[in-house]
C-alpha cells in the first residue's frame, strides 16, 4: 500500500439546504476541456466519487454543475549534495594554486533526480437556479509517484469527505491505496 496525503481546503455558501442524497447533478467544462479526452477520464472518476457522498449524474435534469480542474507541475529534483555530503557533482568553483602552479575550474551535477509530481485538484459546484458557486474544494498532493489517475481518486474522496458540510480549515487527508 502507499499512501495518497492531499491537504484539503473547502468552502460552503449554500442559498438553500445543502444537497440531499440523490441531488442530480452535471459536469461543466471550460472551453480548453472541450474536447480533451483526459477531462472524459478524469470526469469518470469524480463520478464515483460523488456518488460516494450522495450525487447522481443526470445532466438532463440537474440541479448543480460540477466543474472538475486537476493541474500536474512537474518538478525536476537535483540529487543530493554528493557523495557522503562532501558536495560532490553540485555547482561550484576551484581555485588553487602551489609551488608548481595554479588552476581555476567549475563543476557541475552530473545527472539529475527523479521527476516530483505536484498536482493541484479543485471542484467547484454551482447552483444551476442561481448561478452561484455554492462548493468549492481543494486537494493539493505532491509526490514522486508520476501515474496521475492512480492517486486522482485518493484526492478526489479526500477533496470531498465531509460533504456537503466540510470542516473549514485546511486538513491533511491520508488516504492507501494499492502499489
Amino acid at each position: 500500500m502507499r499512501v495518497v496525503d492531499s491537504d484539503v481546503t473547502a468552502f460552503t455558501a449554500w442559498t438553500s439546504a445543502p444537497p440531499a442524497p440523490g441531488t442530480r447533478y452535471r459536469f461543466e467544462r471550460l472551453p480548453s476541456q472541450t474536447a480533451a479526452t483526459q477531462q472524459d477520464r478524469i470526469e469518470a472518476l469524480a463520478t464515483t466519487s460523488l456518488s460516494k457522498v450522495g450525487m447522481a449524474l443526470s445532466p438532463l435534469d440537474a440541479r448543480y454543475s460540477v466543474q472538475v480542474l486537476l493541474s500536474t507541475e512537474i518538478v525536476q529534483r537535483y540529487p543530493s549534495p554528493g557523495f557522503g555530503g562532501f558536495g560532490y557533482g553540485g555547482t561550484g568553483v576551484f581555485v588553487g594554486g602551489g609551488s608548481m602552479g595554479s588552476s581555476i575550474g567549475l563543476s557541475f551535477p552530473i545527472g539529475f533526480g527523479e521527476p516530483y509530481y505536484k498536482r493541484s485538484l479543485n471542484i467547484f459546484m454551482r447552483d444551476l437556479t442561481t448561478q452561484k458557486v455554492v462548493f468549492e474544494t481543494r486537494a493539493l498532493h505532491d509526490g514522486v509517484w508520476g501515474d496521475g489517475f492512480a492517486v486522482l481518486p485518493a484526492m478526489l474522496d479526500s477533496a470531498l469527505l465531509g460533504f456537503p458540510q466540510p470542516p473549514t480549515s485546511t486538513r491533511r487527508i491520508n488516504v492507501e491505496i494499492p502499489r
